[in-house]
């Protein structure tokens, strides 16, 4: 009798059915590094293009401050295109519009320095993206709608339309109107 029940009992198994193979562990494990690999991989693709859109927010905002200091500008570069043109005979003008030409001469190449180009007006077919129209004139001296006269100079800058140069422009007469 007592020898049956101190025989041995078999030690029990430490293999379990949940405990997966070697093989199976490095595959988890290699799916898991890949979908962490692809997460690294999106993330950094994700934050080069948020670099990327702050950076050329940043240029727009540097530019639009730009052009509007520019804008605030050009009222005095209008002053000193009207000054020029006005006329004097003494001696005394003549030194004072030299004085003037270089003034305006160093605040207009320095607004170009930064991208300020003169719209062509003059002698131009109209262009509604480029001049505005204050006046048409009708008349057979010029081509149908050319400009004739640049009331106000216009400027792009940096290849954007600043402002619109206001213009007179010339209108072909009706056949109609002609025999009146």
């Amino acid at each position: 009798m007592d020898e049956e029940n101190t025989s041995p009992t078999p030690a029990p198994d430490t293999t379990t059915a949940a405990e997966p193979s070697p093989e199976e562990a490095l595959k988890k494990l290699q799916i898991e590094r890949d979908s962490l690999y692809d997460q690294l991989v999106r993330r950094q693709a994700d934050f080069e293009n948020y670099r990327k859109r702050i950076d050329r927010e940043q240029q727009e905002v540097r530019q639009q401050a730009e052009a509007d200091l520019i804008l605030a500008l050009l009222p005095v570069l209008d002053g000193f295109e009207r000054a020029l043109n006005s006329s004097g005979e003494n001696a005394f003008h003549e030194e004072y519009r030299k004085g003037l030409e270089l003034i305006y001469k160093q605040l207009f190449d320095a607004l170009a320095r930064r991208g300020l180009k003169p719209v062509k007006a003059l002698g131009e077919t109209f262009d509604p993206f480029l001049h505005h129209a204050l006046e048409k004139v009708e008349t057979s001296d010029f081509r149908d709608q050319e400009v004739i006269e640049e009331l106000q100079r216009g400027y792009t800058f940096k290849q954007r339309l600043l402002r619109p140069a206001l213009v007179k422009v010339a209108v072909r007469p009706t056949p109609e109107e002609k025999k009146d």
